[in-house]
């Protein structure tokens, strides 16, 4: 596995790649650092995402998780820039139920590429948020989209 840190204005953010496909975001320095080709374009797409630019993370990746956090997390990944949906909109697409579609979005090991902060509670209401300082980073992560 290979490894690159990188600053943002939500914290230190550290991009996980196996295989050439990006498999995690985490937040924090990693002391082991190992850019190639694949982390340095990530790093570049992040540095774009938050100079507000939209790009488009047009990136291989592998997030490890069940099938269906993997179903959950493909139709979030498909949530355009700027827009929400509900955890319930998701659930019925998927034929479940938006506290399961919750726990995945809380999963989830690849946040901002794979945006679930762009999954809101039920009539937009701001729910929990995993990475960085929960909430407060996912609203950030929105009012910067909007």
């Amino acid at each position: 596995m290979s490894q690159l840190s990188v600053h943002s204005p939500i914290g230190e953010l550290t991009i996980s790649e196996e295989e050439g496909k990006i498999v995690s975001l985490d937040w924090g320095w990693s002391p082991f650092q190992q850019e190639n080709e694949i982390l340095l374009k990530c790093k570049f797409l992040l540095d774009q995402y938050f100079d507000d630019e939209n790009p488009k993370f047009d990136l291989p990746l592998n997030p490890h998780g069940t099938e269906f956090q993997k179903k959950v997390w493909a139709l979030i990944h498909k949530i355009p820039y700027g827009e929400i949906l509900t955890y319930g909109e998701i659930a019925d697409k998927i034929k479940s139920h938006p506290r399961a579609v919750g726990m995945a979005c809380g999963k989830n090991p690849i946040p901002i590429i794979i945006p679930c902060h762009r999954v809101m509670g039920k009539n937009g209401k701001l729910t929990g948020f995993s990475g960085g300082e929960g909430i407060k980073t996912k609203n950030y992560l929105l009012n910067l989209e909007r």
